[in-house]
Formats: structure tokens, sequence, C-alpha cells
């Protein structure tokens, strides 16, 4: 019993570490396909689905209903991520890394997202790092951005 609930854990735990995507991937779907207005009014990351779809900007974003994809198309910067979808502390080191939807804060009516998965031999929520020193680590990711705007992104990179 005891074993089973320790492999239930872990692969929980794996899910979520390897759960990284592009904040646009190839299909020019946006942020994993998660619905942007989910993480200010649930409070949490809901996948969308392709029936509530729209495009902005070349990017589809799919919600979790109509509702929803309403309340975006109404307003679509106010639920746009920060950094274009890529890791806020990334960022703020001067890189551009993929995310984990899953991972997220809400600051100042703003979202960022946050790479989890496996950097070198350790898995790396980012977003404990970023929680330690956020107003710092804000205010270096918001002067390096028009710099790390300019990168390619490479996926598939860690932290």
């Amino acid at each position: 019993m005891k074993t089973n609930r320790i492999f239930w854990i872990a692969l929980f735990l794996c899910t979520k570490v390897f759960a990284q995507v592009d904040p646009i991937d190839k299909n020019n779907l946006g942020i994993g396909g998660y619905d942007l207005v989910a993480y200010f009014n649930a409070g949490k990351a809901m996948k969308g689905l392709p029936a509530n779809a729209t495009v902005y900007q070349g990017v589809t974003y799919q919600f979790i209903n109509a509702e929803n994809q309403k309340t975006f198309e109404a307003d679509p910067t106010r639920y746009l991520p920060q950094y274009d979808g890529y890791c806020a502390l990334a960022v703020s080191y001067g890189k551009k890394v993929s995310i984990n939807p899953e991972v997220f804060k809400i600051t100042n009516d703003k979202l960022y997202l946050f790479y989890y998965g496996k950097s070198g031999a350790r898995t790396v929520n980012s977003l404990d790092t970023w929680n330690k020193s956020e107003p710092r680590l804000l205010k270096k990711a918001d002067e390096l951005w028009p710099k790390v705007t300019a990168l390619k992104y490479k996926a598939g990179e860690g932290l």
C-alpha cells in the first residue's frame, strides 16, 4: 500500500515537472492551450477547449468556456502574460525559457509564468526563487526585457 502511494506521488510530481511548454508552440497555440482569463477569475490554471478559441496577433488562445473567450476578446492585453509568456525568473537572468502553465503568479493584476523542470541534475521550481526576491527580480526582468525580447528562443533550454 505504501509503495503504491509513493508511486502515485512520484507520478504526480513528474507530471508537473515535465509539463513544460513553449509560450507559443509550433502550431501557434499560446500557453499550451491554458485559459488566460481563468488565471485571474478562477485563480488557477485551467486547460482551455479548442471549441472556445480565438486568435490574437497570430496566436491561438483557448478558453474553458465562451464567457472567458468573450472576456479575453474584449481586452486581450489585460490577460496576456508578461514577457510574452516566457519564464519571469529567466527573463530576470537575461534568458528566454519555457514555462509550466500550472506554475504562475498574479502580481499587480499581471500574469507571470514560471519554469518548473529539470535544470542539469536538479529539479527547479523558479517560482520559489522568484518569491524570495520578487521586487528585485521583477525590476530586473522589466529592465532586461527589451534586450531579452530580441534573443532567439531555444526550445528545451532550462534555467
